[in-house]
């Protein structure tokens, strides 16, 4: 029985035109072969299994070769056939994983001195060079930095990030690509043919996309199926023994989904999980499925890694979808995706996620979705995309006021609802009398209700009114914003809004003074200090503060502060606050023997008695 070899080492490439995948790195590595342009140092980088080091052995075999061909080597002179033979003496191959301390860098470079037998170069090829230590870097770096004339130094890992600055900086660095599912494809058929293996396109996708971009996972793949399929490799049998979920079972969750037949989708999610399957498999493959089929609906279909006749599965089923049903799953896979983890029951979310799509599907339940893509349209895949402009809408609202009555000291420090929102532009209601505006609207007593009437009335004296005429739009703001607005006036198209304010504000404030401190001090403890030091200029309430954080809780809470103070006050103009922060030095007095005595005497009254008996002092 003829011994088997595993396809990764029987077809492992020995020429540069046998590589997959790295033709970009080939190209240079036989341009600088030819034109001489050797460097001393080299570093592969790249994912698993996409030839790094195979690479290496080829640009070491090349460069070593007699009679080369070109960039490649000949095959037949003894530097190549002590090559093949596994005997050469000029190429040098240390796996940095076992061997990652001084002492094997010291040895390293002891060899490096020795000048090679056959050929022009010593090659050292370094696998995983990333597992040396911080000092086995440091020993290595002179030697690397300024190798004899005959050394080469050609180092591989998975992890570049992991490699020091230094060590960066002394090599070439060459980046080797994952491998495209179409030359994985290829490069499986090939050898295929050459086994005498009988396989279709979708067992060939499959495996290409299991392996993730290497070509060394792709054929270990490749021989663990022909061991179970044997010469024939079919697609559900490769599935099975790949344990992944074939596309048959998406395009069938794709079509029940379609229809909205979510019973039947929950039977098939159970038969998915009865083949030991996760639920956050299943979801992550449905959701790359259906992102599949949106990229096949517009002119980006070579984003789909796929050949074949699984391509054309994919335009056909795409062609029944619409956009707007891909768009949702995808949002509904995604959301249930990241609340699959921390879920107490991942079945029942799944199945959750499976009947919300499925109403998506359904044509009767359309009208549920219709306000959902009114409001936030879908893109046409289809249509060229074009910058349009928004036209600009001038409406126009009134802030209607009504009289205030007279706030109690527990109402003082409630929040105000929020009013409710204006659906529809109001004209603007424009008052001859003598309008006033206050961030705190407060009257000494209740006036009564206005009656409203078609026509504009003007507005009470001691109620503020905001005299504006706004060109833009404004349908239902919070009442913050609107405090807001009122307690800081802003420009609105070059005209400001005009504050009106009452010129006794000051006096009837400092009258009020000793009303304010008491009632802010009672229902505002934590802000103690900064009242009893309050003062009042114009119109302005000043506070001062000994950090930031009280600072901005009391701007948080400045219109039920201020609305307390304009009510104690009898202002009916408007208020402003400004706040100080003031660090607050605290001078420790120092205590006398004589107040320490007293002290200890009155927490211990039997001290006095024992110190006259034992006579005792203190000190």
């Amino acid at each position: 029985m003829e011994k088997f070899i595993v396809s990764a080492r029987k077809y492992r490439p020995a020429t540069f035109a046998s590589v997959v995948g790295q033709s970009h790195i080939t190209s240079t590595l036989k341009n600088a072969i030819e034109r001489g342009q050797l460097a001393h140092a080299y570093l592969f980088c790249g994912p698993r299994g996409v030839g790094k080091t195979t690479c290496a052995r080829i640009f070491a075999k090349a460069i070593n070769c007699q009679h080369p061909v070109g960039a490649e080597a000949c095959d037949e002179c003894d530097s190549c056939r002590s090559f093949n033979e596994n005997r050469s003496l000029n190429i040098h191959e240390l796996d940095a994983a076992s061997n990652n301390s001084v002492e094997d860098i010291r040895n390293l470079i002891e060899q490096v001195r020795v000048l090679p037998q056959i050929g022009q170069y010593s090659v050292f090829i370094i696998d995983e060079v990333h597992m040396l230590s911080s000092a086995a870097f440091n020993a290595f770096l002179k030697t690397l930095e300024e190798p004899p004339q005959h050394a080469i130094f050609i180092l591989a890992t998975t992890e570049k990030h992991k490699i020091i600055p230094t060590i960066l900086s002394r090599c070439q660095i060459y980046d080797f690509n994952r491998i495209r599912v179409e030359d994985a494809v290829g490069y499986l058929r090939y050898i295929a043919q050459n086994e005498g293996v009988e396989a279709d396109d979708e067992s060939l996708n499959l495996i290409a996309q299991k392996a993730d971009g290497g070509m060394r996972d792709a054929l270990s793949m490749f021989d663990k199926a022909v061991s179970f399929c044997g010469t024939k490799l079919e697609y559900h049998a490769v599935a099975a023994t790949l344990n992944v979920l074939d596309y048959e079972t998406y395009f069938r969750f794709t079509e029940l989904l379609l229809r909205g037949d979510y019973v039947n989708a929950l039977l098939e999610y159970d038969a998915v999980l009865s083949k030991g399957f996760s639920g956050q498999i299943f979801m992550s493959g449905l959701n790359q499925h259906f992102r599949d089929l949106l990229v096949a609906k517009g002119p980006a279909i070579s984003l789909i890694e796929y050949t074949g006749s699984l391509l054309e599965k994919y335009r056909q089923q795409a062609a029944i979808c619409e956009p707007a049903f891909l768009f949702g799953a995808i949002s509904l896979l995604t959301e249930a995706d990241s609340k699959l983890r921390t879920s107490s029951s991942q079945r029942l979310l799944v199945e959750l996620t499976l009947m919300k799509i499925s109403t998506l599907g359904e044509k009767k339940n359309n009208e549920l979705t219709a306000p959902i893509e009114a409001k936030y349209p879908l893109p046409d895949l289809d249509a060229p995309r074009v910058a349009v402009t928004a036209p600009q809408v001038a409406t126009s609202a009134v802030i209607e006021s009504k009289p205030s009555q007279q706030i109690s000291n527990s109402e003082a420090t409630q929040p105000t609802p929020t009013p409710q929102p204006i659906m529809e532009p109001v004209r603007v209601v424009e008052d001859n009398a003598a309008e006033e505006v206050a961030s705190a609207p407060v009257t000494p007593a209740p006036q009564p209700q206005p009656t409203p009437t078609p026509a504009p009335t003007p507005q009470p004296a001691s109620q503020p009114v905001m005299e504006s005429k706004p060109k833009t739009t404004m349908l239902g703001g919070s009442l913050s914003s609107l405090i807001n607005k009122v307690s800081n006036p802003v420009e609105d198209d070059g005209k400001s809004i005009r504050l009106v304010v009452d010129p006794a504000s000051e006096q009837k404030m400092k009258d009020a003074k000793e009303q304010i401190v008491k009632q802010m001090c009672s229902e505002r403890p934590r802000f103690v200090s900064a009242f009893e030091s309050i003062d009042f200029e114009g119109n302005t309430v000043l506070l001062a503060v000994p950090s930031e954080g009280l600072r901005d809780e009391l701007i948080g809470q400045r219109y039920e502060i201020l609305t307390t103070i304009a009510s104690l006050a009898g202002v009916k103009g408007s208020l402003d606050m400004r706040i100080e922060v003031k660090e607050m030095e605290f001078k420790l007095k120092p205590i006398k023997l004589e107040d320490r005595i007293e002290h200890i005497c009155k927490v211990a009254p039997e001290l006095p008695y024992m110190q006259k008996a034992f006579d005792m002092d203190f000190e």
